[in-house]
């Protein structure tokens, strides 16, 4: 004879549910995403200070930020650090640049042992992939109703 009461309705799976579910601490989890990606950020307006402080324009500065942002995180995801700042951080180490960087290297890491070609070439987009084709397609569709609006200004030669 068993001690737990079978779940019978949708009322009793609910209130199951809510028992064994812990609790997750939002303000904790918001705070540590608010100050590790600004922490991140505040790395790359360094990074563009020391750049723009050395005489170079704009557009190579946040070439260089872009590099240094992404070699950093795949550097770290290679040595499973960037997985733990992850974990303790939430969104706030998503910041779009480091994020992406970890969601191309993490599968890349993970099938390595297949292979270069069907291993980690074939599954280094599988994260990355849809945000890659969605993205796209998203933009070109954002400039055909662009160029569509203002048909009036653009001249044909």
């Amino acid at each position: 004879m068993s001690l737990i009461k079978p779940i019978e309705s949708k009322e009793d799976y609910k209130n199951y549910v809510d028992i064994k579910t812990p609790n997750s601490p939002i303000l904790k989890n918001c705070f540590n995403a608010f100050w590790v990606g600004g922490l991140i950020c505040s790395i790359g307006q360094i990074i563009f200070g020391i750049c723009k402080g050395r005489g170079m324009d704009d557009t190579t500065c946040y070439t260089i930020v872009s590099i240094i942002l992404i070699f950093c995180s795949a550097f770290l995801t290679a040595l499973n650090i960037f997985n733990k700042i992850g974990k303790f951080a939430g969104a706030g180490s998503l910041v779009p640049i480091t994020g992406f960087a970890n969601s191309i290297v993490s599968p890349a890491m993970e099938y390595k042992s297949e292979g270069y070609i069907m291993g980690v070439g074939a599954k280094m987009f599988t994260i990355a992939g849809p945000v890659l084709v969605y993205g796209i397609s998203s933009s070109i569709i954002v400039g055909l109703i662009y160029i569509i609006l203002n048909t009036q200004s653009i001249t044909l030669i």
